[in-house]
């Protein structure tokens, strides 16, 4: 018996409720309902840790970010490395405000192009992030293990690669190869992992590969060798993720005054010594 037809039939029902199930999702971003299974105290609630969360990071990082432009001393490859850190954090930081905002405002005030957008900065700073750390772990490295200084060409050449590919990455779910979509609150945008087809599944393989695989091994394969190298040293190591909150308790006691423990904690994140110390 042909069933071709009842097939096609199947296959059309399939695309229809798909197609109800994103435009639903979508409506209920952008309007005031609330999504299931959660009420408006649970949604006022993540609005709020949410909201906690953007403002500390962002106050936070600049003063980070304010510390390396003020201060000469700081102005060395290796801290620009910190100082990209910095900022990909705080991006991060302000894409959180937006979900803050819009959980607070339980829905999406921002169109469907605004998710887009709200999604594609976010994984791009976020995979900045990430790679950061890597290049972090590279430039404690180098100077361990090299005994050589970070040139300013060389940091600056790493840090425009880690933004460049994570821009490249996170461009592919615009022109299709993997998608943005709202989360399950409706209140802000990331990859869309509820798709399991193909053209997902491939993107994200190949993108966790090349953006948490070989950055963890390049972290893992760099303090492993620092390791080896300084054994009778005894000197203590600062793992990438534990410098990733570093420069925030340096730019605290920067701003204490206490230039010592400021110098001695920019020193154990990046130790290229400044001009001073080498004088000393």
């Amino acid at each position: 018996m042909w069933d071709g037809p009842l097939k096609g039939r199947a296959w059309l029902w399939e695309v229809r409720d798909s197609w109800v199930t994103d435009e639903g999702r979508a409506r209920m971003a952008e309007s005031s309902t609330l999504p299931t299974g959660f009420g408006e105290l649970e949604v006022l609630a993540v609005g709020m840790v949410l909201l906690v969360e953007a403002l500390s990071g962002l106050s936070l990082n600049s003063l980070t970010i304010f510390s390396f432009c003020k201060t000469p001393e700081l102005r060395t490859p290796c801290h620009l490395l910190v100082l990209s850190l910095a900022l990909a954090d705080s991006g991060i930081s302000l894409n959180t405000l937006v979900a803050a905002t819009s959980s607070l405002l339980r829905r999406w005030p921002y169109g469907s192009d605004g998710c887009q957008v709200h999604g594609f900065q976010g994984f791009v700073t976020a995979l900045a992030s990430i790679c950061g750390s890597a290049a972090i772990a590279w430039g404690r490295y180098h100077h361990y293990c090299t005994r050589s200084q970070l040139a300013w060409n060389s940091a600056i050449s790493l840090v425009l690669f880690v933004w460049l590919s994570s821009t490249f990455w996170a461009a592919f779910p615009l022109l299709g190869w993997g998608h943005y979509d709202y989360e399950p609150l409706g209140t802000c945008c990331t990859l869309d992992y509820s798709k399991g087809d193909r053209n997902f599944t491939s993107f994200l393989f190949t993108m966790s590969f090349f953006n948490f695989a070989m950055p963890l091994f390049i972290t893992i394969t760099s303090y492993r060798l620092m390791e080896q190298k300084l054994r009778k040293s005894g000197h203590l190591q600062v793992p990438a993720l534990i410098a990733k909150m570093v420069p925030t308790i340096n730019a605290i006691n920067y701003a204490l005054g206490n230039e010592m423990v400021c110098r001695g904690i920019w020193q154990c994140l990046s130790p290229q010594k400044s001009e001073k110390d080498r004088a000393k």
